[in-house]
């Protein structure tokens, strides 16, 4: 508990931001930000009135009318203005973010950097939203395309990168001329506000960006208010699928980036102390609470004799807090996420599978209190598993072996999901035999996290994936517009007069 805690007086409250101010909320449903390495509370978070979930809405609409006819370049001149403000605070930002949601400071400015990669993407949205033109399709006929913004589109964001997937959402949205209502994770909002208030300074006018807060009937409301017209989702696959489920039944236009197993085949040929750090980060790195964390590594045949080296090389790493220098291992977000990971180590041990390393309970001098567990490998996981089946979004690396890699690229691909996979070799035959048959979106070679560039979209499939549009790059200038197509003639007075045409086509 900290100080003011003790004192009685309650931690400072995160506003809403309604057409350009941030307002206090008139709710009486309350939500504490914990910091994950002390228990200290950090803010309270308000869950919106229905009331203020249609105001921020309702101001959205009216900022379209005038947002829309915005010339694109004073569009995107605000987010090369947002980039700048972005950098300029980078090291304030992280430590926002460190502290609510608790992964490394390097890591926490990772997050932003990531994020700020879409800003810089927004900025070139006049190279982006181009439509199409067919001059003379028929005598004197013009026929060319207009992609227009949508209207009011949301976002819904998770605790886990608190400022970039937020910045995958709102700057793309807005660059293309739409308006904007966030609702950022109740977790950890407070990194996603102070964006918020650059994204304003930057020059985002009243009602073009608003922000809600709040839980299921916040995202309830959202799903069905009859303006919003798309919405963009990251999170689990049960909220995910409600969200796609229930907005689509809705008419809405809806992305949802959704839970994830991702595998990497480990051939015998790779580097293998390049692909021991690469498996070691990837599966630890932010506690292992990445939508793209490596947490199955298909082992084949020879591969299988590097399991002590790999134990050895998760035992170098440090759990701490994530504000403490050399920390690789910050803290789970929650208690409930500490408690929910260790009932799922203590499962895969009673469903038969080796517990190599145990993570478990570390000691972490000075943050007793904090949400550790520290790196944890099991051996000899199959299908049917608590370990194998389910997202555990903790360090916990699963270890499977194959005797082939027709072996392990069948075992990925009849795993339902598909954000990412990645395989670790020095053969380019390989490398190419797993690009074509592997059945996931994005495919790294000896590249464990293949989350793309903003010049390119993400692209996770399958069970991971609903809609058929990633949330940046070139697919989310099509999620945001709508492409009209104009066909044309223009008649002068020297025109002569052909008669009534009743046919269909264009003479």
């Amino acid at each position: 508990m900290n100080a003011a805690a003790q004192a009685g007086v309650l931690a400072p409250s995160v506003k809403l931001l309604i057409n350009g101010e941030f307002v206090e909320s008139k709710t009486t449903q309350w939500r504490n930000v914990v910091n994950p390495a002390t228990q200290e509370v950090l803010a309270r978070v308000p869950f919106a009135t229905p009331e203020e979930v249609n105001l921020a809405v309702s101001n959205a609409k009216q900022a379209f009318k005038t947002w829309r006819k915005t010339p694109i370049g004073t569009r995107a001149r605000i987010f090369l203005k947002l980039q700048q403000l972005i950098r300029e605070n980078m090291k304030e930002l992280a430590a926002l973010l460190t502290a609510e949601q608790g992964k490394t400071l390097p890591d926490a400015e990772g997050d932003v950097f990531r994020g700020l990669e879409v800003v810089e993407h927004a900025a070139s949205i006049g190279n982006l939203q181009l439509g199409e033109l067919a001059n003379n399709v028929a005598n004197g006929v013009d026929t060319y395309t207009l992609l227009q913004p949508l209207g009011v589109c949301a976002g819904i964001t998770p605790f886990n990168f608190p400022a970039m997937i937020p910045l995958w959402m709102f700057p793309m949205a807005i660059a293309t001329g739409n308006t904007f209502v966030l609702k950022p994770s109740e977790q950890d909002p407070l990194v996603t506000m102070r964006l918020c208030e650059l994204a304003l300074e930057a020059g985002i006018p009243p009602g073009v960006l608003n922000v809600v807060h709040g839980g299921e009937d916040v995202v309830n409301a959202i799903c069905d208010h009859p303006d919003i017209k798309a919405i963009s989702f990251v999170g689990s696959t049960k909220v995910g699928t409600h969200v796609y489920n229930r907005a689509s039944l809705n008419g809405k236009r809806v992305q949802c980036m959704m839970g994830a197993k991702n595998h990497a085949i480990v051939l015998p040929d790779a580097n293998k102390e390049q692909t021991l750090n690469a498996l070691a980060g990837a599966a630890f790195g932010a506690a292992g609470q990445r939508c793209m964390a490596v947490s199955v590594a298909v082992l084949v045949g020879e591969a299988q004799n590097w399991i002590p080296e790999l134990v050895e090389k998760a035992k170098t790493l440090k759990v701490s807090a994530g504000t403490e220098p050399g920390t690789d291992v910050g803290p789970l977000v929650s208690c409930a996420a500490l408690s929910r990971v260790e009932g799922l180590i203590e499962r895969g041990i009673a469903e038969g599978a080796k517990l190599e390393l145990d993570g478990r309970r570390p000691q972490v001098p000075g943050y007793e209190k904090g949400n550790f567990v520290g790196p944890t490998i099991f051996s000899g996981v199959q299908p049917g598993m608590s370990i194998y089946d389910q997202e555990i979004f903790g360090p916990v690396l699963c270890l499977v072996a194959a005797d082939s890699i027709d072996e392990a690229i069948a075992f990925i691909n009849a795993n339902p999901n598909g954000n990412g996979t990645a395989i670790f070799t020095q053969s380019g035959a390989a490398a190419r035999k797993f690009q074509e048959d592997i059945d996931v979106g994005q495919v790294g070679i000896n590249v464990p996290i293949p989350v793309p560039v903003p010049l390119f979209s993400f692209s996770g499939s399958r069970a991971s994936k609903l809609g058929d549009l990633g949330p940046y790059g070139k697919q989310v200038i099509l999620f945001y517009t709508q492409t009209k197509t104009v066909t044309a003639r223009w008649f002068d007075d020297s025109t002569t007069g052909q008669g009534v045409n009743t046919t269909i086509s264009l003479k």
